[in-house]
Formats: C-alpha cells, sequence, structure tokens
C-alpha cells in the first residue's frame, strides 16, 4: 500500500446543512452535480460529506454512535491571529467552540471546534510544519 490518504469522509446526519456550514467556511464544492455526496478539493486529497446511515449502511455496521471517537481532523493556519479568525468564522457558520485557541505544549497555538456532526476540527499554527503558497504542510525530516 502506498503511503497517501486520497479521500476523508465524514458521515453526516443532514447533507444539505452539513454542506452550506462548509461553504459558509468559504470551502468551494467540486462535482457540482451529486446530489448524494458533496466532495470538496483540499490540496492533494478530496473531503466528502455522505447521509450517515447510508455510510453505515454501505460498510454494513451499525450507525449508533457514542463518546469520543478517538479521531481529531486538522486544520494549519499560517498565524496565530489565522487560527483566531479561524475559530470564530467556525462559530458564525454553527461550529461550537470546544477548547479556545491557546498556547500549546508542542510550541504552537491551537484550538477546537466541533461541527454540526459532532466531528472534532483542531485548529493550529505549528511554527515546525510549514505550509507552501498552497497550503499543503511539508513535515520536517
Amino acid at each position: 500500500m502506498e503511503q497517501r490518504i486520497t479521500i476523508v469522509t465524514l458521515g453526516v446526519a443532514d447533507l444539505k446543512k452539513s454542506t452550506a456550514f462548509f461553504e459558509k467556511l468559504g470551502w468551494k464544492r467540486a462535482v457540482q452535480e451529486l446530489d448524494s455526496i458533496t466532495f470538496f478539493q483540499c490540496g492533494s486529497i478530496a473531503f466528502a460529506l455522505y447521509p450517515l446511515a447510508a455510510l453505515a449502511e454501505d460498510i454494513g455496521i451499525s450507525v449508533e454512535r457514542s463518546g469520543f471517537s478517538g479521531i481529531t481532523i486538522a486544520h494549519n493556519g499560517r498565524s496565530k491571529e489565522d487560527v483566531d479568525a479561524i475559530l470564530a468564522e467556525a462559530e458564525r457558520a454553527g461550529a461550537e467552540i470546544v477548547k479556545p485557541a491557546e498556547d500549546a505544549f508542542w510550541g504552537g497555538y491551537s484550538g477546537y471546534f466541533r461541527d454540526l456532526d459532532g466531528y472534532l476540527w483542531e485548529v493550529a499554527w505549528n511554527p515546525g510544519f510549514a505550509l507552501d503558497d498552497a497550503g499543503a504542510v511539508t513535515l520536517p525530516d
């Protein structure tokens, strides 16, 4: 298996509402003609929203979820100010701020929000992870 991730898909309760949430954050949809799934191009990967019940059915598992899943999704900003602005934008779009941004033990600055379907997003600035002009992260050697 090649070391890469091509698509991250979130199961969502209401596809239209979740799509609108990300569009309020300024995200642009890809593949406009599909109404059963939403795709966004995110750098070198695709990000998808798909109805939770349909996703569980496709996998063959129960739709029931409880507690913290142990997964977060991260968006790195270019500065501390960028982190604060993104968290404010997410809150205006309907997200719940779970942890306001603060200086982190690892030398950066981060906070968390919960999206409309309960997924946790970290918004961080990490001085050790360079972002290119397109926003792709380069990890240090």
